[in-house]
Parts: C-alpha cells; structure tokens; sequence
C-alpha cells in the first residue's frame, strides 16, 4: 500500500494522518467541515487522562442511568425512547460488565503510553496548547465514592499509573481556589495533563499538511466501494460527486464509523454519548486569580474542569443518550454553570460559551483500532470520552499495524 486515505479530520483522524506520514504512505484526508477538529475535538474538556480510564461498563451505571431517566440535570441522562441500535448497542454494554476491571486496566495501559507518545510529537513539532502539567485532581463528595476510588487505584496502580488518595487540607494545598465544602476527599495523579484540544488538532494538521499529507475540507464521504485491489471513495464537494481511488481507506469518522463500516461489510457498534461544556472567559482579574490551574474531575457529577490559558476555564460532562442529536439544551449546560458557582464562587460565569459534542462509544468503552474484513480497510475509532487520551497510542498503533501488513503482502 502507498497511497491511503483517512476519513475523519478529529484528534483521532489528524494523529493518525500525521503518524502515517513518518511511515512514509501517502495520505489524503477527508473532513465534511471546513477545518480540523469542529466536531467532538473541538471543545471538550481539555484532559489528558489516565486517571480517568476506568470504563463505565458497571452495574451502577446501569442503576444510575434507571434512576436518573426523568431527572433533566441528571449527570447521566438516558431517553427511554428505544431503537434497534441503541437496544443492541446497550445488551452489548451489558456483556461487557464482567469486563470492567481488565478494561480499565488495559485502558489505563494505552493512556500511560499514549501520553509517552503524544509528548514526543508535540516536541518534534513545537506545538504550543496552553498544555498543564500540574496533574488532575478527582474530587469525592461522599465516603462511598472515596471507598470505590481506592479499588480503582489498585487497578490503576496494576496498570502502572500512581494515584495517590490525597485528604481535604491535601487538596487545598493542590489547588487553594478550591471551595471545597461539599467534599470528603479525594484522589491526585499528578502525571497527567490538560489543554486546548482544538488547537493542538489543528496545529498537527498545520504540521501534517506541510510534511505532504492532503486535506479535503468541505467534502463528504458519501459512499465507499472495494474492488479487488482498491478502495473506491464517492465524496460530495462545492464541484459535485466525485470518486478517487486508494490502496487503503482508515476510518476516523466518530460517530459516523458505524455507517461507514456498515458500507464494507463491518459491524462497528457505536453509539453518541453526547457531552456539554462552557468555555468560561476571565474577563476580570479576579476571575483570572481565582480560577483553578489545576485539572479537576468530579465523578459523581460526571463534570471534569480545565485552565486554557490565562483568560480560559473550560468545565465539561455529563453524559447524554439521545441519539444523534446535537442540540444545545439550558437545562444540560444549567448544571455545568451551577458547578463552577460553587466551587468557584469569585469567578464570573457571565460569559460562558455552551456547547455540545457526540462522544462516539463502544459497548466495551475500548476503541476499535485494527483491520476491517476486506483488505486494504482499517479502524480508529470508539474513543468515547478519552479521544486525546488515548489518540496518540491508537494513532501509532494501527499505523504499525497497517506497516505489519503492507509488509506481510
């Protein structure tokens, strides 16, 4: 294989475009929007992760999602309004329950080694994102969840990943702005990271495109053909349909993967958890003092926080089934701003910009990175909540993966 393409101009699609590049393929990326990274990667929460790997395939997500069905606010919000693939989607969640421990170890895994990975890439690219490597904090508002977190520490410790249980005075000492009046606790990894995923996406498509690699922007995958030696890529542009040929075709496409797979005869089991975030502008010093630097996740909440620069706070979470809805609802972004009020009562939230992203997971919450079942196909894709977490290390997985293969012909 020379000549390939990549679907998807996301954290996932751009990492791997860039990674395949190093190896030498020729790689032609297409994106619906206009630039990189307006989907999903575009206003997240802003974490690099591994303390964040435990996946959600649990009984009390279940209970939680039963509990909270009729609750607008609720951190998790599940419409009861059922279809064939939300049912197949959540029987194959339900499986994969017993696979809770060795998931979040071997997702914890990737994160550690993707954050080796993504490190070495921004320093060969000089890419500047308003990175903080001051750590995540994980806040407990009850003993129950401070009791579950230290069995997660055990399986993240197992995994290689050291994070330390760290009391109320602990955590003031770690990030003094805190109001910390509704907490008993909490857990501090110190090795992980936060920053603006928008920028450094679209930094590395910058660097991507002046190392070779072809973009095209405003142009819609509409249908993907295989004959016996290539792919056959029908897109829509500003100039009308249009084909191209190439000798292997990486979808990266989020929640639009599972049709595309479905094109060639894979099943990819997707579903859009949609998530919220504000994009809180310091406009007032006493906003710029008094907003956190240090990265924060409230698990029961489902709400994770990120200082962008001087004059940017990013607060991000929740976690809605609703299809592919991308609507902007108050009553989903109220919760958001009520959060930062308390713990931040002396930051304005006057102006905080809404927004609302499709978070494409698998029932397993393990992103589906290898081949499809016609040759010349491969995947990455299912992120879900840890799309720049883990994007480094799938992105030069299933590069090495594809260099495997190429060279097996």
């Amino acid at each position: 294989m020379k000549n390939l393409a990549v679907i998807g101009a996301g954290i996932t699609g751009i990492t791997t475009a860039y990674q395949l590049k190093e190896r030498g393929y020729d790689v032609c990326v297409f994106d619906k929007n206009r630039y990189a990274a307006m989907e999903t990667s575009f206003a997240n929460g802003g974490q690099l992760s591994a303390c964040n790997a435990e996946v959600w395939t649990s009984w009390s997500t279940i209970s939680k999602g039963i509990l909270w069905m009729l609750k607008k606010d609720a951190p998790l919000l599940f419409n009861p309004k059922l279809n064939f693939h939300k049912i197949s989607w959540l029987l194959s969640f339900i499986r994969n329950i017993p696979n809770h421990k060795q998931n979040t170890i071997l997702t914890a895994r990737m994160a550690i080694a993707s954050r080796e990975e993504f490190k070495r890439i921004l320093n060969q690219e000089d890419i500047k994102l308003d990175l903080e490597e001051k750590g995540i904090l994980h806040l407990c508002n009850n003993h129950k969840s401070l009791k579950h977190g230290r069995i997660i520490n055990k399986w993240l410790m197992e995994a290689g990943l050291h994070r330390k249980e760290v009391s109320i005075e602990e955590m003031l000492k770690i990030e003094p702005t805190l109001n910390l009046k509704n907490f008993v606790g909490g857990f501090y990894t110190q090795s992980d990271m936060s920053g603006d995923i928008h920028k450094f996406t679209k930094l590395l498509a910058e660097a991507s495109e002046k190392k070779g690699v072809k973009f095209n922007y405003e142009t819609e995958v509409i249908n993907i053909k295989h004959n016996s030696k290539q792919q056959i890529i029908s897109f829509k542009n500003s100039i009308g349909v249009n084909e191209a040929k190439f000798d292997g075709v990486v979808i990266c496409a989020g929640v639009a993967s599972k049709f595309l797979a479905g094109k060639l005869g894979d099943k990819v089991n997707i579903y859009p958890v949609k998530g919220y975030s504000i994009t809180v502008l310091l406009d007032d010093q006493d906003s710029i003092e008094s907003a956190p630097y240090v990265s924060l996740l409230d698990d029961e909440a489902k709400i994770v926080s990120s200082r962008l620069g001087e004059n940017r706070f990013r607060v991000a979470g929740t976690a809605e089934f609703n299809g592919y809805n991308k609507d902007i609802r108050a009553d989903r972004i109220n919760p958001l701003v009520k959060w930062c009020n308390e713990l931040f009562p002396r930051v304005s939230t006057e102006h905080a910009i809404p927004w609302a992203g499709l978070r494409p997971m698998t029932p397993s919450m393990v992103p589906k990175v290898g081949s499809g079942k016609l040759p010349g196909v491969f995947y990455n894709t299912g992120h879900g909540h840890l799309g720049w977490t883990l994007s480094a290390f799938t992105s030069k997985q299933i590069s090495d993966h594809i260099v495997r293969k190429d060279n097996a012909l």
